[in-house]
């Protein structure tokens, strides 16, 4: 049975030692898949213009694709020329609440996270979210400093 790890990565070196702890835990498990994540926090509930909304769609698959070609894919191809098992994902929402919902949508065992980030996102994923992820999740979660 194949183990999965869910690794978060906010695009800084605290994502980078999430993602050196995950490969490192897998190695030890053996048969284990690595699924990269990248959370583009996203609220449903803020208020925009109607001209924003209108290109709310758009500017969501721009930021994908930006997120994918910046953090994600570099994270899965350096893992898989280590010979590790790795996917790829990005997603619009909740720190907490997508990381939990990937971890439930996936069946993963364990979510790897850093506890702080290096830039700007520190608010948005690993400060406040990094606690709410860790009272919520529904699958055990593991701080990296």
């Amino acid at each position: 049975m194949t183990t999965t790890l869910v690794v978060g990565l906010d695009g800084e070196g605290s994502g980078d030692r999430a993602l050196a702890y995950g490969k490192r835990l897998a190695g030890l498990i053996g048969d284990c898949t690595l699924l990269v994540t990248y959370v583009i926090e996203w609220s449903p509930y803020s208020f925009q213009t109607p001209e924003e909304n209108a290109e709310r769609h758009k500017r969501r698959e721009e930021e994908i694709a930006v997120a994918l070609e910046r953090v994600v894919n570099p994270a899965v191809a350096s893992l898989k020329a280590d010979g590790m098992k790795a996917k790829g994902m990005v997603r619009h929402g909740d720190v907490a609440d997508t990381l939990n919902a990937i971890s439930l949508e996936v069946n993963a065992d364990q979510i790897v996270v850093s506890r702080s980030s290096e830039g700007g996102f520190v608010k948005r994923i690993f400060g406040s979210s990094t606690a709410n992820l860790v009272m919520s999740a529904s699958v055990p979660v593991t701080v990296v400093g």
